[in-house]
């Protein structure tokens, strides 16, 4: 389901939900406004909903009341946002990570005691989120959630995996699940655990957690439980500066490095707006530590932990390298519409802000490359304006997709580069079959022994590009990678991208420690350089000693060298192996792909498993852990009351198969077909738009006039309204036929081809 027909299907739920009645002197359930925004109804944070097929099911569970009785099915199923009754969020913060924990209650308060219908919950998650775990319980029964290997999904295919629409990712990082069969009035309480990342903004570190909540989720009842609890540790003994909170939060503990609070919300509503809270690391220049911790006793892996950081500090005086920067930009036939106009937009922002001394080209492609010029421009206002010009002119999506082609035209450019570190950054939509040749041309051209190498940074747009690949990428490039999700995060991602980038204060960084140990994985495997606006942090496992004092060494920019004291410290209390685990799983993903390395592959399945922590060759699943059996009546009733969807099972227990949620490997037919990302939802054709459209206003009309009124109306009606009135319902009847036609034909099929 694409974000439109979700929030369709919220908007004709809340329709829907003004049939529930609460009792005399009661005031009628709330109707909000109709958004005029698309993204309207789409979840700001954790929310539940009841999928409803069958208006007729919408009532009271608690007090019965009189419906005019609807005729027909929604489909697609309505949502009804679901009333939520508690919501308890807790969140640890340590270095660039967040592990955030959110429980909540919510009552199924708009289907009949006697009726049950599946539920929705939608999982918001901040920047860069992954689910890591659920937790179910309703009634009788509870679901946990389990990752499993691929080659472990017994009687799981993946075409009923496809079928299934268990979970789907939604807008801004949001994850759609299933809970099935559940009874009206019943309770459920939700808790899922997700991990992201902090963002860097004027040398502070940023959290933003979804956390807002729309009226229409407010329970019947004065009493409401709203609780945050929020842990940050900066796993060094350095101070934490406190900065901004949306929310009043009161501090209840302090150690050296480590802060805890805590909110308690006001009853009379929910919280309206995102969690978000800000706060620095006491710092006046560059910086920078290693912390050590042990594995945990049951990992297979009992190698030690590392995590190295090194921070820029908030020294305005530093200079940063020479800017000297080529972007290739996608303009392919799917980069159409909003996505190369926002892209254009973020490319003249980034362009406006190179100064005197810089320098700067732009090459687009297609099929074909187009330079905006030979060679490598100064960053004047006339160049710039005159680029802008071309931008305009060259930019009109069209043609197929040639990565391989720009990126050798660029490596000619900067082949001559002395005095600077020049910066190559990518944009693409799109994945192409020599994605392996091109790793090995960068590689080839960023060998140890050159002097000078150029930066190599990607961003992904959509789905249907190789993120893996541009994540290899910039790895060997010693550049940053980072993706945008829809057209219009591209204005926030590439300027962000830009500046890191090309801010650069320490290069060819290298760390004497790392030499003596015996054995070292780091991910990334080479460094990055040090930007002016984000700290760096690199992850692994070592084995023999470090030695108590180390250093860190690179060139900044006026040629010389320089050098940091490293301070080996021990991290205590901190999710280390989660982090890493992350971090880990990531980037042996793109090893994987890169080698085509079948053991690797399985390696991050047994490592995903392990730590919990999704990737692309595990599934999770939501297994039902305690289920108690019912009486045969009412399991006869419910088989009528279901849907024709066969539950899933696994060694005999019944699971709910949320999917694999890793970012895939690309579409390769999806870009030479050249379709936009972001158009996955299912095209109608014209019979089945009418009926659409005309059932939805039939339910609307229906819910307004009883059957009873409807009939002494028509009985008044003249002929000539009559048979108006015979004619469109015979010529809806027709378009019904043709549908049904079609779905027995599709049936036939299936069975013929079995």
């Amino acid at each position: 389901m694409a974000t439109s027909s979700f929030c369709v299907a919220v908007e004709q739920g809340l329709l829907l939900s003004r049939r529930l009645y609460y009792g005399k002197g009661e005031p009628p359930s709330p109707v909000p406004p109709m958004s005029k925004s698309p993204d309207g109804y789409l979840p700001t944070s954790v929310t539940a909903y009841a999928e409803v097929y069958d208006p007729s099911a919408v009532d009271n569970p608690d007090v019965a009341s009189y419906q005019p009785y609807i005729h027909g099915r929604c489909d697609p199923p309505a949502l009804i946002p679901l009333q939520m009754m508690d919501v308890r969020m807790e969140a640890f913060c340590w270095l660039d990570t967040a592990f955030v924990t959110l429980a909540g209650v919510w009552r199924l308060h708009c289907v009949k005691s006697s009726r049950h219908c599946d539920c929705r919950v939608a999982v918001p998650m901040g920047e860069q989120g992954l689910l890591l775990g659920v937790e179910v319980s309703v009634a009788e029964r509870s679901y946990c959630s389990q990752l499993i290997a691929k080659g472990e999904m017994e009687g799981i295919t993946d075409t009923e995996a496809a079928k299934a629409r268990d979970g789907w990712f939604l807008k801004f990082q949001t994850f759609v699940f299933r809970i099935p069969e559940v009874e009206g009035g019943s309770t459920l309480s939700i808790k899922v655990n997700w991990s992201q990342k902090l963002e860097y903004r004027e040398h502070q570190y940023c959290l933003s957690i979804p956390f807002s909540f729309p009226p229409y989720v407010n329970p019947r009842t004065k009493q409401k439980n709203e609780m945050v609890i929020l842990s940050v540790s900066s796993g060094t003994s350095a101070g934490i500066l406190f900065g901004h909170s949306s929310h009043p939060l009161k501090e209840v503990h302090r150690d050296a490095g480590k802060v805890d609070f805590a909110y308690k919300g006001d009853n009379s509503a929910w919280s309206t707006e995102d969690f978000t809270f800000s706060f620095s690391v006491s710092s006046a220049d560059m910086c920078c530590g290693l912390l050590l911790q042990a594995p945990p006793p049951m990992d297979v892996d009992q190698r030690e932990m590392f995590c190295l950081y090194l921070c820029p500090g908030n020294n305005q005086r530093r200079t940063v390298f020479r800017r000297e920067v080529i972007f290739i930009v996608d303009i392919s036939g799917s980069m159409q519409g909003d996505l190369v106009i926002n892209t254009k937009i973020a490319l003249l922002e980034c362009l406006a802000k190179l100064g005197q001394g810089d320098s700067f080209n732009v090459i687009a492609f297609n099929d074909n490359a187009h330079l905006l010029s030979s060679s490598m421009r100064p960053a004047t206002k006339d160049e710039i304006s005159s680029a802008s010009e071309w931008i305009n002119e060259t930019f009109m999506p069209s043609g197929g997709t040639n990565i391989l082609l720009p990126v050798e035209l660029a490596l000619k450019l900067v082949a001559e580069t002395t005095d600077s570190i020049p910066s190559i950054i990518l944009i693409t939509d799109g994945s192409v079959d020599n994605e392996r040749q091109i790793c090995c041309k960068i590689k080839d051209q960023t060998r140890q022994d050159k002097s000078i190498c150029p930066r190599v940074s990607t961003l992904a747009i959509g789905a249907y590009c190789n993120h893996y690949f541009l994540q290899m990428l910039a790895q060997i490039g010693r550049g940053h990678f980072d993706a945008a999700t829809d057209a219009e995060s591209i204005l926030h991602r590439l300027p962000k991208l830009f500046d890191r980038a090309t801010s650069i204060i320490l290069a060819g960084i290298s760390v004497d420690a790392l030499q003596a140990l015996d054995s070292v994985e780091m991910h990334p495997f080479l460094l990055p350089d040090l930007s002016s606006d984000h700290p760096l942090i690199a992850l692994g496992r070592y084995s023999g000693k470090f030695p108590e004092f180390a250093e860190v060494t690179g060139t900044v920019a006026d040629g010389s060298v320089h050098s940091l004291d490293l301070k080996v410290g021990r991290a205590e209390d901190v999710p280390m192996d989660k982090i890493l685990a992350w971090t880990q799983i990531d980037s042996l993903t793109a090893h994987a792909w890169a080698d085509d390395d079948i053991d690797a592959q399985h390696k991050v399945a047994q490592m995903s498993i392990q730590s919990g922590v999704p990737s692309e060759f595990t599934g999770m699943i939501l297994l039902e852990t305690n289920s108690t059996k019912q009486p045969k009546s009412k399991l006869n009733a419910l088989k009528k009351l279901s849907s024709s969807r066969k539950p899933m099972e696994l060694n005999g227990q019944k699971i709910v198969f949320l999917g694999i949620l890793g970012k895939g490997f690309g579409d390769l037919i999806a870009t030479a077909n050249n379709i936009p990302p972001g158009t996955e939802e299912k095209q109608y054709d014209a019979t089945q738009l009418l009926v659409k459209a005309a059932s939805a206003y039939y339910s609307k009309f229906l819910d307004r006039f009883c059957c009873m009124c409807f009939l002494r109306t028509c009985s008044r009606v003249n002929d000539q309204c009559a048979i108006l009135a015979s004619q469109f319902c015979a010529a809806l009847a027709c378009c019904e036929c043709i549908d049904c036609c079609f779905d027995l034909c599709d049936c036939l099929s299936s069975c013929l081809g079995s």
